[in-house]
């Protein structure tokens, strides 16, 4: 696990340093916002008894509609995004670097203009509290 999140922010890196970087501002504009939209949309939820605990799937829809590919993302969460345990198991088709950014995987090169792509996780908690997730970065080919 340590292998891969250094192997991933190793990449990312790489990536940073050769291609055009779109910081994202804290509070975007509706220009910025319509450029790359994030969708969460629940998929379930359900009491584990075992574990005493609520916990809701989740899908996040990431939509590139402009006319570029995009390279990376990286999507910045808080508290709020707590998956259930273990971590590896309950996020799929994104990895988590160790400061808790989500980026794109590596089986994943990039997201085409005007096409979307989709990721999950389970996130301890009902749909009453789903995860802050905002766009922190976009990398462009």
């Amino acid at each position: 696990m340590r292998f891969t999140a250094i192997l991933c922010a190793l990449l990312l890196t790489v990536a940073l340093a050769s291609a055009e970087v779109e910081q994202r501002p804290t509070t975007p504009t509706q220009q910025l916002v319509q450029d790359v939209t994030l969708t969460q949309k629940v998929i379930g939820t359900w009491y584990d008894g075992t574990t005493r605990k609520n916990y809701t799937q989740y899908d996040v829809i990431i939509q590139n509609n402009m006319n570029r590919n995009i390279k990376n993302i990286v999507i910045d969460t808080d508290a709020t995004f707590k998956l259930r345990q273990p971590a590896s198991a309950n996020l799929w088709n994104m990895v988590m670097l160790s400061n808790g950014d989500l980026v794109l995987p590596s089986v994943q090169p990039s997201i085409n203009a005007h096409a979307s792509y989709t990721f999950g996780f389970i996130l301890e908690g009902t749909p009453a509290t789903p995860a802050h997730l905002a766009i922190k970065a976009i990398i462009y080919e």
